[in-house]
């Protein structure tokens, strides 16, 4: 009996032990439940709409209508839907109760409608109140009060090696949840503008095309980066992700609501990095910093002293390691402001004071409101020669210059039309139509009275929302 006493003493002891050591083990690695229960109800779907354009259509229209001659009524189908759409979807985040939100540039870029879906499946149509393609961030805005929010935190104490959780919906599907841990902070990625003003956050969370524009989060619940971007060989997370730093954000975002655009700091200059070859060509103990190839002249640098062959290495007590750090820390500097900069001269290491210039940035933020707020039928128009009008035996009206909106395409106007009456009201004027589309109500089908090619007949056209100014 005693061996089999010891055996059952052992037993337990060892059963004992080894769920204290799975319960000590699990205490180790991060609960996300609470995280994802908490902020969830803030993470939006948005889906973007962007429309074929009338215009670009004619020769298919063309083409038709010599078809028509030879077939006559027995042709078939039209050649393709002169009203088809393109959609994206991507992610994005509520950061007020009023309906405030931030996803990517890239998501909503050149969009005609971007609608945004709650976790409640509420859906909205959102107002783009500014878009920044340079960090990639834009803000929306949808009508609705005492909704969820998120916390923002801070980038800029973020360490290698903490867990971090994404929320979004990749591939479309809403409401997925992603962990995994930060790669390496300060990546510098290949930039189409010449200019890097991000320096991102790399991670390894299983990010996927429609996570664009989702939250990053820190175990603490709080909002540190942005997903943007993954590199990938299949179009799927292979473990190299990276995210725009909330720091970044919060600077683009608040110039964006404060005033419709993004001001950078400018030193003008040209830069590329120090390799081993020019490390050792400038006596320098080790490659680092970003070597200016070039002074513009006139520019702040130049006005300050900088010449060919400095080396960057600190910009305002922050530590330049590459040619790409130099543009991010000199684009968030504000335009105005005095920076002291580090560099290396001749072997020799010097600090020359310097302030800094405005970027003028040929991609000014997309500002306020989508075109169809002030001009819900979403066409363009200029008044039409006198003398034309006396030909068709017209009083008034104006001709549609370009058709860039969802109203007037489903409407089927075309460029070329001239609009006559307005739900009942003579145009006399682009100015007189702009005070008659001012007031148009939504919800109903509205009588346009048009001219083409020398006919008179009846458009309805139908506003469905009216936008906020």
């Amino acid at each position: 009996m005693m061996p089999t006493r010891r055996i059952f003493l052992y037993g337990t002891l060892f059963l004992i032990f080894a769920l204290v050591m799975q319960q000590a083990s699990a205490q180790g690695l991060p609960e996300f439940t609470g995280l994802v229960e908490t902020n969830a109800p803030a993470i939006v779907n948005v889906s973007t709409v962007r429309r074929a354009n009338p215009e670009d259509n004619e020769d298919r229209q063309n083409i038709e209508e010599i078809l028509r001659y030879f077939y006559g009524d027995s042709l078939p189908a039209p050649l393709g839907n002169r009203n088809r759409e393109r959609a994206s979807v991507g992610s994005g985040f509520l950061i007020s109760p009023d309906g405030f939100i931030i996803t990517n540039h890239h998501v909503i870029d050149q969009a005609d409608e971007v609608k945004v879906t709650l976790n409640d499946q509420r859906e909205f149509i959102a107002k783009i109140v500014g878009s920044d393609k340079r960090s990639d961030l834009a803000v929306l805005k949808i009508e609705a009060q005492n909704l969820p929010s998120v916390r923002l935190g801070r980038s800029h104490n973020l360490k290698v090696g903490e867990w971090v959780l994404a929320i979004g919906s990749p591939f479309g599907l809403s409401y997925s949840v992603a962990a995994g841990i930060v790669s390496y902070i300060g990546r510098s990625l290949p930039s189409e503008d010449a200019g890097n003003y991000v320096s991102y956050i790399q991670t390894d969370v299983a990010i996927n095309p429609g996570h664009s524009g989702g939250p990053l989060f820190n175990l603490a619940g709080e909002v540190i980066g942005i997903n943007s971007q993954i590199f990938t060989n299949s179009g799927g997370s292979i473990g190299l992700s990276f995210a725009i730093p909330v720091d970044v954000a919060i600077n683009v975002v608040g110039q964006i609501r404060a005033h419709g655009e993004v001001s950078r700091g400018w030193m003008g200059v040209q830069i590329g990095d120090v390799t081993q070859t020019l490390a050792e060509a400038f006596h320098l103990d080790r490659p680092h910093g970003a070597l200016i190839d070039d002074v513009q002249k006139g520019s702040p640098a130049d006005i300050a002293g900088f010449k060919t062959g400095d080396i960057v290495v600190g910009f305002n007590d922050e530590q330049i390691r590459n040619s790409g750090d130099l543009p991010y820390h000199v684009g968030l500097a504000t335009p105005g402001s005095r920076a002291t900069v580090d560099i290396i001269r001749d072997g020799r290491n010097q600090a020359l004071r310097m302030t800094v210039g405005k970027l003028e940035d040929t991609e000014r933020a997309r500002v306020s409101l989508l075109q169809s707020a002030r001009d819900p039928l979403g066409l363009d128009v200029s008044d039409v020669d006198r003398e034309i009008l006396k030909s068709l035996d017209i009083v008034g009206g104006v001709v549609v210059a370009k058709v860039r909106g969802k109203v007037a395409s489903d409407a089927g106007l075309r460029k070329g039309d001239i609009l006559i009456s307005l739900n009942g009201e003579q145009i006399e004027s682009v100015s007189d139509f702009q005070k008659i589309v001012g007031s148009l109500p939504s919800g109903r089908a509205l009588p346009l009275l048009v001219a083409r090619n020398g006919r008179q007949s009846f458009f309805t056209i139908r506003i469905a929302e009216r936008l906020p100014e």
